[in-house]
């Protein structure tokens, strides 16, 4: 993996600006103390000015890279694509679809023919936006020699050989089944709209607020401002988008040599509290941590013994010791905040006398049992760590046991009876489908009951949104009762800015303003 691993070998890549020190820090939004910011700082509401180099920092993936919108699979690639092309949907802060290429949307009665508007968009080559495009976007994802596109399996509801334009502006798209959350599903990730000329990865052709001047991957990305963007374009003459890893993130920024990091950790966060060089842009809560339960092993597929591990864990502990405080509790249900998530739950509390009483009828007292967990992602193995501290309150002993970072998603499914796991943002539905169906390819909790299986299929046919919530809130109170699943917390999205960044948004990862670097501005 080529990310940059100290100052000298950042420098010698985005240095193009010029002279590295030009960039001087003064203050943060106006103010005297740095800190943690819900926003982009108090001269947001101030008239955004034109022009400057963008810089933001990344994590790196190599040669694997991509600028391909329907290959993209890491955070930068992500970046970059959001940055050439736009999707038809995509998701605001909850979750919930809002318009981009299309300007609305429109199903028929069962939710299995649906219209799109377009809106009037140019392509980067002076083309107008058409229908065709789209249709061919489609047919690119679901191409079935195409492994590589993440969102194949989500759109094969749609029926190419059906679908058509209508008119100038519309997409009629014909489905297999019904599909009331299509909208949602076209805003995920890898549904970027390319041109019907779009031939060549290496040569994009999109309608994004950036026009591409240059990328090799693993290394670099430059892109200029399309003035001709459908949304107004961006502030920013030219972004770059560059690999660094965690340390490389924060001195670039702190040095005035970037003025964005993606992903900073609690610990950076705290220390950037009393620095005036830079700002942390915090989405609260919008990630899941869980030690997960396989509800198809002995004991975990006696509901009781779920419930008890849910009442041992003191939550407020894990998020004040394993996030450092960056995070709010969870309630062993995945979304919280977001479309569908049922906030009338009360939220379950630490009871280690009703837990040990559980565990007595279901004679599992004092065995012994592991969780298998990772240094893969942080807080992992502390999470497990304390909470079987905890769990030794009740009597039970807990052993933790290391796998393999490189392996462990994958190993996890198949290894121990507990396991550490995580989520980042996306929809409640994507989120069942993806982890708690019987055919899911991540369940990582074991969780296969065919009447769950049957509730949701209802749920996603069901085109009457109060009914649909309603049924979506059922599934997830199931899971909350019943399933596998010790969210334990909900951990603070950290990124972090240089204090004369404007116009960043504290967004959800995965959602439309997270990575966003069209409405960034340098004061």
């Amino acid at each position: 993996m080529s990310t940059f691993r100290n100052r000298r070998e950042f420098l010698a890549l985005a240095g193009a600006a010029g002279t590295a020190g030009a960039l001087a820090l003064t203050g943060c939004g106006g103010g005297a103390e740095g800190g943690t910011e819900s926003g982009g700082g108090a001269d947001d509401k101030a008239r955004p000015k034109r022009g400057g180099e963008f810089r933001a920092l990344f994590t790196g993936g190599g040669e694997a890279e991509t600028i391909d919108p329907h290959a993209e699979a890491l955070a930068i690639d992500m970046a970059r694509t959001k940055a050439l092309f736009d999707r038809l949907v995509d998701l605001d802060s909850t979750m919930t679809p809002v318009p981009r290429l299309a300007e609305k949307w429109e199903s028929d009665a069962d939710a299995t023919v649906w219209r799109f508007t377009l809106r009037d968009a140019l392509f980067h080559d002076g083309k107008k936006l058409t229908p065709e495009d789209v249709l061919f976007s489609f047919a690119r994802i679901l191409d079935p020699k195409a492994t590589s596109h993440f969102a194949q399996a989500l759109l094969s509801v749609i029926d190419l050989k059906k679908s058509r334009g209508v008119g100038k502006n519309v997409v009629e798209l014909t489905l297999t089944r019904p599909a009331a959350e299509l909208p949602a599903l076209l805003g995920t990730l890898g549904t970027g709209i390319v041109s019907a000329r779009y031939l060549d990865p290496a040569k994009p052709v999109g309608t994004g607020a950036f026009r591409l001047k240059s990328f090799q991957a693993g290394r670099s990305f430059a892109a200029e401002r399309f003035d001709d963007h459908w949304d107004g374009g961006a502030y920013v003459d030219e972004l770059r988008i560059l690999s660094a890893d965690a340390d490389a993130r924060g001195n670039a920024l702190r040095g005035g040599e970037a003025e964005y990091g993606y992903e900073m950790t609690p610990t950076f966060a705290r220390t950037a509290q009393a620095d005036t060089s830079v700002r942390i842009i915090a989405a609260k809560g919008s990630t899941a941590q869980a030690i997960v339960m396989k509800c198809d092993q002995e004991p975990f597929d006696n509901p009781d013994v779920t419930l008890a591990f849910k009442l041992l864990a003191d939550r407020q502990k894990l998020v004040d010791v394993v996030l450092a405080g960056q995070g709010v509790v969870g309630n062993d249900m995945f979304g919280k905040g977001y479309q569908y998530y049922p906030e009338d739950v009360p939220q379950r509390q630490r009871d280690v006398s009703e837990a040990r009483a559980l565990l007595k009828k279901a004679g599992v007292l004092n065995r012994t049992l592991s969780i298998y967990t990772s240094s893969v992602a942080n807080g992992f193995v502390e999470a497990a760590t304390l909470f079987a501290e905890q769990a030794a309150d009740a009597g039970l002993r807990i052993r933790i046991t290391n796998g393999s970072s490189d392996t462990y998603f994958k190993d996890q499914l198949t290894k121990g009876v507990m396991g550490s796991h995580r989520s980042g943002a996306m929809t409640i539905p994507n989120y069942l489908n993806d982890r708690l169906l019987t055919k899911s390819a991540f369940n990582a909790s074991g969780w296969r009951r065919k009447d769950f299986d049957a509730d949701f299929a209802k749920a996603q046919s069901t085109t009457d949104d109060a009914e649909r919530t309603r049924l979506y809130g059922d599934l997830q109170r199931t899971v909350h009762e019943e399933g596998g699943l010790l969210m334990w917390g909900h951990p603070d999205w950290l990124n972090a800015v240089s204090s004369r960044v404007r116009g960043v948004d504290e967004a959800p990862p995965n959602t439309l303003d997270s990575a966003r670097f069209d409405k960034v501005w340098l004061a």
